[in-house]
């Protein structure tokens, strides 16, 4: 809980820096803004959600003790945690893949960490949300690795809670950054 805690203060503090430069800087805000691709934000938000999603069911899983599936690999109804945990991160890295574009799309038009203000404002926001997200790719392949060498026990249980607590404070913070800019 302490950690949680102090990963939420730190993202408080980001967001606070987020509205004290829109409230500042209107006119840099509005201009820099418009060079968003919304709709590339919008899908990015949407797959960590999803992703969210299947994180939570292999959650279930987990606290039902069923850490693999138990039929064929297309019987998604027989998913143990593993799979819906590979899942997770297949749309984890995804969204990764998405940022890394928008961020090489958003320098060739100029807006950089060291811009102006926007600049880094943006990079700084979203940048450690997206080391947030790969915090939590690794710590998924730990976890699955760690679950396939040893047999299922209620501390990898506990630790499938964990990693999917990572997961889901991810998706609260997913993109508020771009998605309210305009």
């Amino acid at each position: 809980d302490l950690w949680l805690g102090s990963e939420l203060m730190f993202f408080a503090g980001l967001f606070a820096m987020y509205f004290t430069i829109r409230s500042v800087a209107g006119d840099l805000w509005h201009e820099r803004t418009s060079h968003l691709n919304v709709t590339l934000a919008a899908i990015n938000t949407t797959i960590l959600v999803i992703s969210s999603v299947w994180c939570q069911l292999g959650v279930f899983k987990a606290e039902h003790g069923i850490p693999h599936r138990t039929g064929k690999l297309l019987e998604v109804g027989k998913w143990g945690m593993r799979e819906w945990y590979s899942l997770t991160y297949l749309f984890g890295a995804i969204f990764v893949s998405g940022q890394i574009m928008e961020y090489a799309t958003l320098h060739e038009e100029g807006i950089s960490l060291d811009s102006d203000a926007y600049g880094s404002m943006f990079y700084m926001t979203t940048g450690f949300h997206g080391l947030h997200v790969i915090g939590g790719l690794v710590a998924f392949i730990f976890l699955l690795i760690r679950t396939r060498k040893n047999k299922f026990t209620p501390a990898q249980d506990s630790a499938a809670s964990i990693v999917s607590a990572t997961g889901h404070h991810d998706t609260a913070c997913a993109r508020t950054v771009p998605i309210t800019a305009s």
